[in-house]
């Protein structure tokens, strides 16, 4: 890691603990600066807690007191990404022009490695996982950081010249940047998402278009020249544009033709040797074949990856075939446009299973996805809502059952050979569950007790 001088003897407040605020506070302390934390839950009884204590680090619990920033001569602020700029701290904040970052910022800081930054409304962590196993495959030694589970600034710790990090970035993280440049930077689509905490749509794009903000002609921003808005961001950027399309043929870039994925000249992959299913995981592809190209991939690794890879744990997952039923879990749909996407990616005749908390919204946007969906087996709070959407959809089998557990059964009872059941929930797993991941685990391991 680099040893930078930018917050020795800084006074540095860090908000909100979880992994990545522990991980932020370690590293400000080890780069010399004067930390303080401040968390809504920390305890002093919190193992967490008397680490940092014991370290040197002041930790602040029970709420965000605004005495922080008039008791204190803070530098700067490095906050989780999930705390909105609306806190009456960061609110205050703002008004005294006290810079506020996420630790992403820190982690660019200090890493000796190149970055490869990849964001986007969906198919950021299928995209990152793609890439980092094709740059293994090819020996090219890369680390993986970011919003698929490891902290950056972690990562960056431990990175190398030798090394490249592959880091996944959502748009809270990104919002939280100011000199933050990848060598190579990608948007990979852009749709309405996470208004809530941006407040504007205008907001949100302007976060997912900071990964391009500070690239200068050395870097290469990859651009999908299928989205609007993205190529709109890229206008921010002077980097090179290395582009990709599904549906148009590109010079130099990454395009489709002849039911075949090429690179600029070269061909890489017939479409039909590809095993990770859904039109719009060629989009991902694409650009992860853009950004492991420029590094020197040899197509080789490339084609074994992608005839190899069956996708992410909850993200149209592949689990298992039984008595020729397929068994697919996007316990990560936890909205409708997830959901229409994983439909889309089957032809044949579909068993989904949905359902979960109920945030008040309807489900009327599913219909044109649900053509080939031949029953619905539904469990949580809006299984009454889309039971009214399937019964308007025309489907005649559906059940509503307790749980995930009980749905696979059902929903074996109800498929014939060659049918794919899916699940799919298009809702938060929160009525029932703690998190997607565990929703879908409990999917795995039913599918797994029906062999």
């Amino acid at each position: 890691m680099k040893n930078i001088n930018d917050y020795l003897h800084k006074n540095v407040l860090v908000i909100g603990l979880a992994k990545s605020g522990l991980a932020a506070a370690k590293l400000l302390h080890r780069l010399g600066a004067t930390v303080t934390v401040n968390d809504l839950k920390a305890t002093d009884e919190d193992p967490v807690v008397k680490e940092l204590k014991n370290i040197g680090i002041d930790v602040i619990g029970g709420g965000h007191p605004l005495s922080l920033l008039e008791d204190f001569a803070i530098d700067v602020i490095v906050k989780n990404p999930g705390i909105p700029y609306s806190n009456p701290l960061l609110v205050l904040a703002k008004e005294k022009d006290i810079p506020i970052i996420t630790e992403v910022e820190l982690a660019y800081k200090i890493s000796e490695a190149d970055i490869i930054a990849i964001t986007g409304s969906n198919g950021k962590t299928t995209t990152t996982t793609l890439i980092f196993e094709m740059l293994s495959e090819d020996g090219k030694q890369p680390l993986i950081a970011g919003n698929i589970g490891t902290v950056a600034c972690e990562v960056a710790q431990k990175a190398t010249k030798e090394n490249v990090i592959v880091m996944e970035l959502s748009s809270f993280q990104l919002l939280g940047t100011i000199d933050f440049k990848p060598t190579i930077g990608m948007i990979l689509n852009i749709f309405d998402a996470h208004l809530d905490y941006h407040g504007t749509k205008e907001e949100y794009v302007f976060a997912k278009g900071k990964i391009y903000e500070n690239q200068t002609e050395e870097d290469v921003s990859i651009v999908n020249l299928n989205d609007k808005e993205v190529c709109e961001c890229s206008e921010r950027s002077k980097a090179q544009k290395l582009y990709f399309s599904t549906t148009e043929v590109i010079d130099n870039g990454v395009y489709i033709f002849d039911d075949s994925i090429f690179y600029k000249d070269e061909k890489i992959v017939s479409l039909k040797d590809i095993v990770l299913p859904g039109e719009h995981n060629l989009e991902n592809i694409l650009a992860a074949i853009a950004a492991v190209k420029l590094r020197g991939v040899s197509n080789e690794s490339i084609y074994k990856v992608l005839t190899t890879f069956n996708g992410v744990k909850h993200r149209l997952q592949y689990v298992d075939t039984i008595q020729g039923r397929r068994f697919y879990n996007d316990s990560k749909a936890t909205n409708i446009l997830a959901t229409s996407k994983a439909l889309s990616a089957f032809k044949t005749p579909t068993v989904l299973l949905a359902g979960g908390l109920d945030r008040g919204n309807e489900f009327d946007e599913l219909k044109p996805f649900l053509h080939h969906v031949k029953a619905m087996i539904l469990f949580g709070e809006t299984a009454p809502k889309l039971e009214r959407i399937a019964r308007e959809s025309g489907i005649e089998q559906i059940k509503r059952v307790d749980n995930v557990e009980k749905a696979v059964l059902t929903a074996f009872n109800v498929s014939e050979k060659e049918d794919v059941i899916l699940l799919s929930p298009a809702c938060a797993s929160w009525d029932q569950y703690k998190t997607f991941e565990e929703r879908g685990d409990i999917f795995i391991q039913a599918v797994h007790k029906l062999n």
